[in-house]
């Protein structure tokens, strides 16, 4: 499995250990035994993504390290064991379908003020996201790396453990490429989050719908509601991709896949910067 499939499983296991609901096939002890499970395949994913790159000999011990975790997994429903590693499950954070936080009955702005006053400019180390790395290359055909750099918001430094999910879409809004979570955002300055971070878009330019886009959704967790939210999102469309830097604006959520109803962030200068590489044989 790449890092990238460690990571949609340990979400899903995620969630099976935050339900609530009366009819789970696990008991609450089960459960916990499930969370740490999650927080080991996090550990993992973020491991192959640094090691697989430096040394394949590395890669390999990952591999055995983590292999009684399978034992524990299938024997689920009735291991009684300690736990073979000692790690805590990740904090309980609901997790919210896209599109979800449309519903709450409160403004952002509201709920936050003032939450993050005092919090440090640098983020503390986390589990990277679900990059990908680049494809092969074809002839003739043209990959996109887009380096997003910062993205400014006015209240900037209240958003904690932001990242970015982007996403390629097409007009209806279907997916044309597996979905990517950039790392937690590395610094807040002023009114700035700053990623310096490269996304490998997962399809050849040439081989995209007509119509679609690239999506950019700024997420961030709320403390008070123990979930992670959209805050904000920007998109790029196919005539927008030329190498070299570019801005584009911010929307409002809901995120709207299908572009039909746009409401701006705000009428302030403040705006996703990205930074494009076209890579062509």
């Amino acid at each position: 499995m790449f890092s990238g499939d460690w990571c949609v499983l340990a979400r899903h296991l995620q969630k099976e250990a935050q339900s609530q609901h009366n009819n789970s096939e696990f008991t609450e002890d089960q459960k916990k035994t499930i969370a740490k499970i999650a927080t080991c395949l996090e550990l993992r994913s973020a491991a192959l993504q640094v090691y697989s790159r430096i040394n394949a000999c590395l890669w390999i011990w990952i591999l055995i390290f983590f292999s009684p975790l399978s034992a524990v997994l299938k024997n689920i429903l009735t291991y009684n064991k300690e736990f073979p590693f000692d790690v805590q499950p990740v904090p309980l954070r609901k997790i919210l379908a896209p599109g979800e936080e449309e519903h709450l009955e409160f403004e952002e702005d509201d709920e936050e003020g003032g939450a993050g006053a005092g919090s440090p400019d640098s983020f503390p180390a986390r589990v990277p996201g679900t990059l990908l790395p680049r494809l092969p290359s074809e002839p003739g055909m043209t990959l996109l790396t887009i380096n997003i750099e910062k993205i400014g918001l006015k209240d900037a430094g209240q958003c904690i453990d932001p990242y970015i999910t982007v996403s390629v879409k097409d007009l209806n809004g279907i997916d044309l490429t597996p979905v990517q979570d950039t790392p937690v955002a590395l610094r807040k300055e002023d009114t700035y989050v700053h990623f310096n971070v490269d996304i490998e878009i997962q399809k050849h330019i040439e081989k995209l719908t007509k119509g679609a886009a690239i999506f950019f959704e700024f997420k961030h967790y709320k403390p008070k509601k123990r979930f992670t939210s959209t805050k904000c999102f920007a998109f790029m469309e196919m005539d927008e991709i030329k190498p070299g830097a570019i801005v584009i604006e911010l929307y409002k959520k809901p995120t709207d896949f299908k572009r039909k109803k746009l409401q701006l962030l705000t009428k302030k200068p403040l705006y996703l910067h990205l930074h494009q590489t076209l890579h062509k044989e």
